[in-house]
């Protein structure tokens, strides 16, 4: 007597054969079942097409899943980088304002002549330095690579422009295109930090941050006794019954307003001295901030083969700050560096070579 199994397996193969998907055994398969198999292969061969291959890891799959998020991430920065820009411009307005009504009367009026002489010279310097390279750096296209066929040499394609990608660019989803050398898009400049504006975003950090050091250091005694005597009237109104000293509508003012702008300027010091300083060390060691992510992982990589990784863009740590002021003379330090100037860098963010102006002192091994 046949098992109870046999008799299901018998009863199922029927059951196929009747509704033709499965044939005979040892006969042809049939034509339902054919097309139903190279339906199935051609989506197969689809979809591993097009998620599969051998770069396919966690990261992919996380890039995937949070494409949406990206998304709105991209499209809010682009659309509310107008607005920081506005908000820059209100905030550095504003302390223009009050350092000259509140602080520069004070100046004029109690400090020596030389004293004089050094804040009025070394406030519009480093103001007119801010209000430069600020321009700049939003005015500026960080550059693109040619959208045409060219000869110029290409490490990839772009697979969302679908053009060469040259060494040092990277697509900007905000800006939906390729920038040359490519270290950021920053909201606060509406704009892209690449080849041709990096020194003006670089250069502007730098002499915010020195300008907000000046404020906060030049204040800090007016801070201290608008900060007492607004502590004192708080004080005053909340445990004596006799009325609080008085302060005229001007000085209430002033006293707010050297409060504000001590806050302001102390905040943005430390902020933006740390984003400066860590720009600093990139421009050191001759990388941009994507850069730095890709080395990292390059570094892990070639370490786990026995391996070290050297960074073909690194030129030596004084040749690096050459290369990013474009400093071809000594001269160039004080025309280049601390006075405006508009001059374009050494290479057009294409090709890469090391500029024959400098002088290599350390060895590039790759």
């Amino acid at each position: 007597m046949r098992s109870w199994r046999w008799q299901f397996s018998r009863m199922m193969r029927l059951c196929l054969r009747w509704c033709r998907l499965c044939p005979k055994r040892g006969g042809r398969p049939s034509k339902p079942q054919r097309k139903l198999r190279e339906l199935w292969s051609y989506w197969k061969l689809l979809l591993n097409s097009l998620y599969f291959n051998s770069l396919t890891n966690s990261d992919t799959c996380l890039d995937c899943v949070f494409e949406p998020v990206y998304w709105i991430v991209d499209n809010v920065t682009r659309w509310f980088g107008v607005v920081f820009v506005c908000l820059v411009i209100a905030l550095t307005s504003s302390v223009l304002v009050i350092v000259y009504l509140c602080l520069l009367p004070v100046i004029l009026n109690t400090y020596p002549l030389q004293w004089i002489v050094w804040h009025l010279t070394y406030g519009h310097w480093v103001l007119m330095m801010v209000l430069f390279h600020y321009y700049k750096a939003t005015t500026t296209s960080p550059g693109h690579p040619p959208q045409v066929k060219s000869d110029t040499p290409s490490v990839s394609i772009c697979k969302k422009c679908i053009v060469p990608k040259p060494a040092r660019t990277h697509h900007c989803s905000i800006c939906n295109t390729c920038i040359l050398k490519m270290d950021h898009h920053c909201p606060w400049l509406n704009n892209c930090v690449g080849h041709f504006n990096h020194r003006y975003f670089f250069s502007f950090c730098l002499y915010m941050t020195m300008g907000c050091m000046y404020c906060s250091v030049s204040c800090k005694d007016m801070f201290i006794e608008a900060y007492n005597a607004v502590e004192l009237h708080r004080r005053w109104e909340s445990y004596y019954e006799t009325p609080p000293p008085l302060f005229s509508f001007r000085e209430k003012m002033v006293h707010k307003s050297v409060i504000f702008i001590w806050v302001l300027t102390s905040s943005v010091a430390v902020a933006l001295g740390g984003l400066t300083l860590w720009h600093a060390i990139l421009i050191t060691l001759g990388e941009t901030s994507v850069e730095r992510h890709i080395n990292k992982k390059e570094v892990r990589r070639l370490k786990e083969k026995g391996k070290v990784f050297r960074n073909p863009y690194h030129y030596g740590k004084i040749n690096n700050w050459k290369v990013l002021f474009g400093v071809e003379e000594t001269s160039h330090w004080l025309t280049r560096v601390l006075l405006p100037s508009s001059h374009t860098p050494h290479e057009d963010g294409l090709v890469w070579e090391f500029p024959q102006a400098l002088t290599r002192r350390d060895p590039m091994t790759i």
